[in-house]
Parts: structure tokens; C-alpha cells; sequence
């Protein structure tokens, strides 16, 4: 947080009333500060990105981008009460590490309750991020990127392999190169261990595009994707290989 008296919230939900709701009951709470509004999941990626909110107050059931998918592609993950009026996805909320969850509709009092219980865990000096989602539900699915003012949002299956900048991957999908503030290695815990192989310190490869390996030089190899591209494999990225080939 910026303040330490203010926690900043951006409210996602695709119905403008469930919005306004949101807002007019945090209006009752100034500790609270309102940044965004988001119509949809994509405009929810981009006010992230801009401005690092502390809460979401974020929906589930939107098009495009349902609310866990919204998560899957935050960089910086902040804590999150999910919305909504479908009462069958409250395990699944609380298996990405949701603060709470409000059922449509709810009262007054039910919003305290939520609001002390947030209020209480935003504020914790060594509170915890929400947990990256591997190990608790399924891969990647897909991976957002900014470009200038718009979110471009790449499938994973179009990747071809993943390099590493320091502490930002390139990603070549398709032909095209996309750069996103990440390690490789908080990258790699995220991605199908089946399909995305770490054949080296500084890249990832998609088996999908895989076309042969090659020795390099003596006890060196290289893996050759299908558009030519040719990538150094370490000795324990050559065994991981070997496992899955």
C-alpha cells in the first residue's frame, strides 16, 4: 500500500448495479479507496497493472475473462473477495486463497463481517500473497501481456519456448516475441511440467514444437524446434528431456 491508512480497491464486475453496490458500501469505510472500476476481465488486468490495488472485489461469472482467469494473469496478485451470486464456486475461490466470498445479494452486515475480516488480513506486516495457483488447480492456461494501453492475452499452446532477460521471458508465439516482467523460474512453476520443458538456466520449451535434438559440440546439445530455431540444452535440461521423449 501507498498509505498506510488506505487500502486501495478495484471493484470488477461486468453488471454496472453490482458495481455501484460494492462502491456505495465501501463508501461507509475510509480506509478504504476505490481506484478502479472494471467492466470485464481484460480492463481488470490493465487496472492492476497501473494500479497495484491492495483488494479486489471481483466476480466470477464475466465474459471473455471469468474471475479466475483475471488471476491467472495478474503479475502482481492482490487479495481478493470474489462476488457473486453462484453459490457452487466457493471451493474452488478458496482454493486460490480468496480473503472471502460474497453471495449475491447480501446485507449490510454481512459486508462488516467481510470488511473486518479483510481489513485485518491486508493490514498483516508478513501477510502472504495470493498462492501462485499451480499445485492447487490446473496449468496456464493462457498469459497476458501489456502493449502500450491494451492487454494481448497468448494461449499457451501457441507458445513455442520462453527465454529469459534477467527479470523478465521473452515469449515467441507464433512467429511473434512478447516480453512480460517475470522470472523464468516463477514462470515455469505455472506452466504444464508435461508439455513446457526448462531444457536450460535460460530457457523453456514447448514440447508441441519440438522437432529434434542435436549434439553441439562434445557432451553439448541443442533442441531444433519446428521453425528452425535452435536453443542449448543443458545436461540436466537433456535428462528432463529424456524422460518425456
Amino acid at each position: 500500500m501507498n498509505d498506510m491508512d488506505t487500502i486501495k480497491v478495484a471493484i470488477v464486475d461486468d453488471e454496472p448495479a453490482a458495481r455501484a453496490i460494492v462502491a456505495e458500501h465501501l463508501a461507509d469505510y475510509p480506509q478504504f479507496a476505490v481506484v478502479a472500476e472494471c467492466a470485464n476481465g481484460y480492463e481488470a488486468v490493465k487496472a492492476c497493472a497501473e494500479h497495484r490495488p491492495d483488494l479486489l472485489f471481483l466476480d466470477i461469472q464475466m465474459p471473455k475473462l471469468d474471475g479466475f482467469e483475471v488471476l491467472e494473469l495478474l503479475e502482481v496478485k492482490p487479495k481478493v473477495v470474489f462476488v457473486t451470486a453462484y453459490d457452487e464456486h466457493a471451493v474452488r475461490a478458496f482454493e486460490v486463497h480468496a480473503l472471502d466470498y460474497l453471495l449475491k445479494p447480501f446485507t449490510a452486515a454481512r459486508f462488516a463481517e467481510v470488511i473486518a475480516h479483510v481489513e485485518q488480513m491486508v493490514r498483516r506486516a508478513e501477510s502472504q500473497p495470493i498462492a501462485a495457483l499451480n499445485g492447487v488447480r490446473r496449468p496456464l492456461q493462457r498469459i497476458a501481456f501489456r502493449e502500450g494501453g491494451a492487454i494481448d492475452v497468448v494461449p499457451v499452446q501457441r507458445i513455442d519456448y520462453i527465454e529469459a532477460q534477467d527479470d523478465y521471458v521473452q515469449v515467441s508465439a507464433a512467429g511473434r516475441k512478447r516480453t512480460r516482467q517475470q522470472t523464468l523460474g516463477e514462470l515455469a512453476t505455472l506452466l504444464d511440467p508435461m508439455r513446457f520443458v526448462r531444457v536450460h538456466r535460460s530457457y523453456i520449451v514447448n514440447l508441441d514444437s519440438l522437432a529434434r535434438v542435436e549434439p553441439y559440440g562434445k557432451d553439448s546439445r541443442v533442441v531444433v524446434l519446428k521453425d528452425g530455431t535452435r536453443i542449448p540444452v543443458s545436461r540436466a535440461g537433456y535428462e528432463r528431456l529424456r524422460e518425456l521423449l
